[in-house]
């Protein structure tokens, strides 16, 4: 499948086939049916549904890019875009934390792992009970994760020997599989970085705590310690020392998933705005007959068209991606550029929408103001909106 009709020499429809569609279509049911009641209780009480993984995994929406063989869906790295759109739309935080769990989790660890591990991890991943996480950002290595990496894997026979800590792990204090990365060669710098799948009951591995947020709070997010954690050789993803690779290409699909996750939710603030400006009543009429809600929902509306053709171009782009492919070139600048442009037009989008509800919006436990809490995060997670654009400039430049 790809994600346009058309032949060459004719034009293209820019359309979704119609498998695509179904895919959405059939996601954004589940989504709304199943995850936007959970919404309220999980924003005011942090909570995490510990069966939400299961009940998608049930109707095929874990291990998505996953091969039958392995228990997963069998589907596309665009298929699982679109089924994370439906998901943030819908209920933003279980987004995040399914985003960690299928793309940075299980997607890494089947494009990079021996076969021996994906025949160990990635059923219980596929099917719901096991939960994904991805452990990079540390206390002191955020932008510069690489360079500035402290947490270090000494080999000791057939083991390594983690020591360090890990900060703003989406899933952390949830996950019981983990892709943590760790400098076996600190003289190289970032080319002395390995990468590791960690249990959370191997000896010396911790929850330190788990972090409150302002945004997307049934997520779970925690601090992680590994004191002289003992992980097997054979749980080593890729070569000694190769985990650069295995991070790059990882970002680029993070930044790409999460450009998509950006216009779900960008969509249902442009669709509660629409209902409440129909609704809301001021000097007699509906405030939706005033030009100036009219212009505003008007730009939002164009603001949002142009994210969904962007990022779905993007999404394309990276659907054959190959094992260790990103991390430089084209695909590096435009999954930058994709989650930089996405991230701004979905604050941009949600501003607006909180302007229009007004006092309404203002308040905590609107469905609104947790989009607005949670947008700020697109343009920090995966790389700053500074970042991105040093990586955009950095390829438009190179040669």
């Amino acid at each position: 499948m790809t994600m346009l009709e058309g032949a060459l020499g004719a034009l293209p429809t820019y359309e979704l086939t119609p498998e695509y569609r179904e895919v959405l279509d059939a996601s954004d049911r589940f989504a709304r049916e199943q995850l936007y009641p959970l919404q309220q209780k999980m924003d005011d009480e942090e909570w995490w549904p510990e069966d939400v993984f299961k009940k998608m995994a049930e109707v095929g929406y874990m291990g998505v890019t996953v091969p039958e063989e392995y228990g997963g869906a069998g589907m596309d790295y665009f298929a699982s875009a679109l089924i994370l759109q439906s998901v943030s739309k819908w209920n933003p935080a279980v987004g995040l934390s399914y985003g960690a769990h299928d793309n940075l989790c299980v997607n890494n660890i089947l494009r990079n792992a021996s076969e021996e591990m994906r025949r160990k991890y990635l059923p219980g991943l596929c099917d719901g009970t096991l939960t994904g996480a991805l452990g990079l950002t540390e206390p002191g290595a955020g932008s510069d994760a690489l360079g500035s990496m402290r947490t270090m894997a000494k080999r000791d026979g057939d083991h390594y020997v983690l020591n360090g800590s890990k900060i703003f792990i989406t899933n952390g204090p949830v996950a019981d599989v983990l892709l943590v990365y760790a400098k076996t060669a600190p003289e190289l710098g970032p080319k002395g970085i390995s990468a590791f799948i960690v249990e959370k009951d191997f000896p010396g591995f911790s929850v330190a705590q788990k972090l409150i947020k302002m945004g997307y709070r049934g997520s779970p997010t925690g601090e992680l310690v590994f004191d002289n954690c003992r992980v097997p050789v054979e749980n080593r993803v890729g070569e000694e020392n190769k985990g650069v690779a295995v991070v790059m290409s990882g970002l680029d699909l993070e930044r790409t998933i999460y450009a998509v996750s950006s216009v779900g939710m960008a969509e249902r603030a442009l669709e509660l705005a629409v209902d409440y400006a129909k609704t809301r009543q001021q000097f007699g009429k509906p405030i939706a007959a005033f030009q100036m809600i009219q212009a505003k929902l008007a730009e939002m509306y164009m603001t949002l068209e142009a994210m969904r053709a962007y990022a779905y171009r993007v999404a394309a782009a990276c659907n054959d991606l190959e094992q260790g492919g990103g991390g430089r070139g084209e695909i590096h600048k435009l999954s930058a550029a994709a989650i930089l442009f996405c991230a701004e037009g979905a604050k941009k989008i949600i501003d607006d929408a909180v302007q229009i509800h007004g006092g309404a919006g203002f308040m905590w436990e609107s469905e609104v103001n947790r989009l607005y809490r949670a947008a700020k995060l697109a343009e920090i997670g995966a790389g700053t909106n500074e970042v991105r654009k040093i990586i955009i400039a950095e390829e438009l430049l190179r040669g």
